[in-house]
């Protein structure tokens, strides 16, 4: 592995950060050593494109980022794929998700997150993942104004559970429903993934699977570990993970992810 990689993709929640949402310490200084040896890096998460900035300001400029699960793709401060949800399908999405008990939807766009919950412990959570966000009546009223790329549903006893059931016939009319957290469904265009995002970024660097290191832990990170030869599941990752990745490592909570990539360094 040491000398053959040139990309280093990594999903973020249960993965590259703790369960307090912090990164390693050590992680710029990391980064900094990758850059040196012409090793590029990437945060692949299915949160929001400006929370993804929150923890990667300082480097924004150099690195790569695929956001809201594959539908917002950039490099170096370039939009490289940006993929739209029609607003008729957004609509059904919405009506259905007001249907199901405790659930509360996130109408992302390339702006800003749109919610219309009056839950408190719902908005502070949300606003934890989505910084560029606006508190709304009516989320319909909004889709015109903005260029709608996901919606996040999310259910606070569990999403594969009581969500998934409900949603996953949209399956059937061209859009993708997968499960992305113990608490959270993201639903995009049926070929958005974040295996999709990795490919288009691949080809557009010159980097191929055999060069390229992806690490892991939930169902949302499937398509995303087949693009790549050293594929990570984390020892925390669903059971379905572990089954696609090549690789295993330890704990989000230990950070493992670092202590991989410091495997890389000369």
């Amino acid at each position: 592995m040491k000398g053959k990689v040139k990309l280093v993709v990594s999903d973020m929640d249960g993965t590259l950060l703790n369960d307090q949402h912090q990164l390693h310490p050590e992680f710029f200084e990391v980064y900094r050593k990758l850059r040196n040896q012409g090793i590029l890096f990437v945060p692949a998460s299915g949160r929001q494109y400006y929370s993804l900035l929150h923890y990667f300001h300082p480097i924004q400029e150099e690195i790569g980022f695929i956001a809201e699960n594959g539908s917002y793709v950039t490099f170096q401060n370039k939009v490289l794929f940006t993929d739209t949800l029609p607003i008729e399908k957004v609509t059904e999405i919405v009506l259905l998700t007001r249907q199901i008990p405790l659930a509360n939807s996130v109408v992302c766009g390339t702006q800003h997150a749109y919610v219309e919950s009056k839950n408190s412990d719902f908005i502070e959570l949300f606003q934890n993942f989505y910084y560029q966000n606006l508190l709304v009546d009516n989320v319909l009223d909004y889709l015109s104004e903005d260029q709608i790329i996901k919606v996040a549903v999310h259910h606070p006893k569990n999403a594969e559970k009581y969500l998934y059931p409900a949603l996953q016939h949209l399956d059937q009319k061209g859009l993708k429903v997968v499960v992305s957290g113990k608490n959270w469904i993201d639903i995009m265009n049926e070929h958005t993934n974040k295996g999709k995002a990795l490919r288009k970024l691949q080809q557009a660097l010159g980097i191929s699977p055999e060069e390229t290191i992806v690490f892991g832990d939930y169902l949302n990170d499937i398509e995303m570990l087949q693009e790549a030869y050293y594929s990570f599941a984390m020892e925390n990752a669903h059971p379905l993970v572990k089954e696609i990745a090549r690789l295993q490592t330890g704990n989000n909570n230990e950070f493992a992810v670092v202590e991989v990539l410091k495997s890389l360094l000369d």
